[in-house]
């Protein structure tokens, strides 16, 4: 079979894309002389976790909720709980759709990847949008979904005025842990420690898990802070890309 030349320089760039290695920021707070750690809640659609945010609000534990344009549509009575808690509740961008901030051809974790640097920009954008819509405060953080990233991704993230929110430790391994493995995890976190989870599936054993997890930090006499008390700096770690 026979190309030209701008067929064989696509088909060249195509693999390139295909062969970039995408990346996973980390974050981390500022060490101090005890426990503290940031608790960061990924809500990407479907219904609230109640086990975790009545747990959040009875112990006054603060926590960063990333929300998706989707969940913020069908979750007016608890976004009314963490607006009713500005003390207690950071609310930041988790994209319009949860749609992975990747500017190329990619499927991770079954998600099909927005794909081109307009499309980063617009799942960006329109969670942003979506959040100053339901009446909350402009973000100043974003966390993609699967939270890997293109690096022209992130290039597109910096460029809306937006920091990447890494994390340092998985609490629930995608809210598909067990609920005594993601107690374990949480409750073993260090200082320094950004935690990651769900708060968006309700059905899900993890979420018990994490509940818990969070009780037993607070039982070690943990401070919780939100992210818009640090200015982080993000590191990111290169992992392999997943096929497409």
């Amino acid at each position: 079979m026979r190309f030209s030349l701008s067929v064989f320089a696509f088909l060249v760039s195509l693999g390139a894309a295909s062969a970039e290695q995408l990346v996973e920021p980390t974050l981390h707070l500022p060490h101090s002389d005890h426990l503290r750690v940031a608790v960061t809640l990924d809500a990407c659609g479907g219904k609230t976790d109640a086990r975790i945010l009545d747990t959040l609000v009875a112990n006054h534990i603060p926590a960063t909720i990333f929300a998706t344009g989707r969940w913020l549509k069908h979750n007016g009575a608890a976004l009314e709980v963490l607006k009713a808690h500005p003390d207690l509740f950071e609310i930041e961008d988790h994209g319009a759709n949860h749609i992975p901030a990747v500017d190329h051809a990619a499927t991770i974790y079954g998600l099909k990847a927005a794909g081109s640097p307009e499309a980063v920009k617009v799942e960006v954008q329109g969670g942003a949008d979506a959040l100053v819509a339901a009446g909350v405060a402009h973000p100043r953080w974003f966390r993609g979904a699967t939270a890997k990233y293109s690096q022209g991704a992130i290039s597109e993230v910096h460029a809306l005025g937006l920091k990447i929110a890494g994390y340092s430790l998985n609490g629930d391994g995608g809210s598909l842990l067990g609920a005594s493995q993601a107690t374990k995890r949480i409750a073993a976190a260090r200082d320094g420690d950004v935690i990651i989870a769900h708060i968006n599936q309700p059905t899900h054993q993890a979420g018990a898990g994490v509940a818990a997890g969070l009780l037993a930090l607070k039982a070690r006499r943990a401070e919780f802070v939100k992210l818009d008390r640090i200015e982080g700096d993000e590191t990111g770690t290169p992992v392999a890309q997943a096929a497409f």
